[in-house]
């Protein structure tokens, strides 16, 4: 019988997955897979969990919650730049966020059925991204999203609100953010593109939505080898306009916004910019990144 581990955040989607666990077990077990619930404890516990499993010999290790699990989960199937074990990821899309999940269509909530935990395995990319933090550089891997500016301090200012709001958590936190934040002069290389002068965000972006279902990259696939990056150069304050077309996924071409694509590349700032992954602030720019092409199989 397949080893299936279910690591999970009982906590994501304002408590709902742990409501939901039960069920989802009862038909796992009816379609053939009884499987091993495995739930975090703290920030990071995820990481430690899926690596302990899939060195155990799993075949599956399903992350259960929000992006920040999957992102977890992801790191602790991945060490320098290789798959632990043999296990594929698997997707229960659960939290409030869940937007990578969303790139595949995958059911909206743990009660959703068996599909994203058993089935066809199919290879995904990895961002592998590297930045600075006080402690010295720090390496992450991504599976959907990461940015430098005020993205990535919205993103981190949306996580101190009450996790009970739910994804308007990153609306009521962009304004106060667009209130602070100042553009600054970057330089964003992407294989043998450049760009330099003066911006507010860049977006590295391997699956096509973020920030609780903003369409914000129509044209990644996270099976390509390639991350497709969006430099914010309008004024700031034309940003908020954008808003409503980046949940449809028809700001692009747009003036303000400059389209680049490759497979690695750097962002360096005049200033120090914050830096996100998966919607977890992880340090500051100088950044660099690389798409690791195929480098898991998950459950599709």
């Amino acid at each position: 019988m397949p080893r299936t581990v279910l690591v999970v955040n009982p906590r994501a989607g304002r408590g709902r997955v742990g409501r939901e666990l039960p069920r989802l077990v009862q038909v796992l077990t009816a379609a053939g897979t009884e499987p091993t619930v495995l739930a975090t404890e703290f920030p990071g516990h995820a990481v430690e969990l899926a690596r302990r499993a899939s060195q155990g010999g799993a075949d599956t290790v399903v992350a259960v919650g929000g992006d920040g699990t999957v992102n977890e989960v992801l790191n602790g199937l991945i060490e320098d730049d290789r798959p632990v074990g043999a296990a594929v990821l698997g997707i229960v899309s659960a939290g409030s966020g869940a937007d990578f999940a969303r790139t595949f269509s995958l059911p909206k909530h743990a009660n959703g059925g068996v599909r994203g935990i058993v089935g066809e395995a199919i290879p995904v990319d990895v961002g592998r991204l590297t930045c600075d933090t006080a402690a010295g550089p720090v390496i992450r891997y991504f599976a959907n999203i990461a940015e430098a500016g005020m993205g990535a301090a919205t993103v981190a200012a949306a996580n101190r609100l009450p996790r009970r709001l739910g994804k308007s958590r990153y609306l009521i936190a962009f304004w106060p953010t667009l209130a602070r934040f100042h553009p600054v002069d970057v330089t964003v290389t992407v294989d043998d593109q450049v760009y330099t002068g003066r911006a507010h965000n860049a977006l590295i972006a391997n699956g096509r939505f973020f920030g609780g279902g903003m369409h914000i990259s129509p044209k990644s696939d996270p099976a390509d080898g390639r991350a497709d990056l969006q430099v914010n150069i309008g004024p700031k304050r034309q940003a908020f306009t954008l808003i409503p077309k980046f949940f449809k996924g028809t700001h692009l071409p747009d003036p303000r916004i400059v389209e680049m694509s490759g497979r690695a590349g750097s962002i360096v700032t005049a200033h120090p910019m914050p830096v996100e992954a998966d919607g977890e602030v992880i340090g500051t720019t100088p950044l660099s990144f690389e798409i690791l092409s195929g480098l898991l199989r998950m459950r599709a």
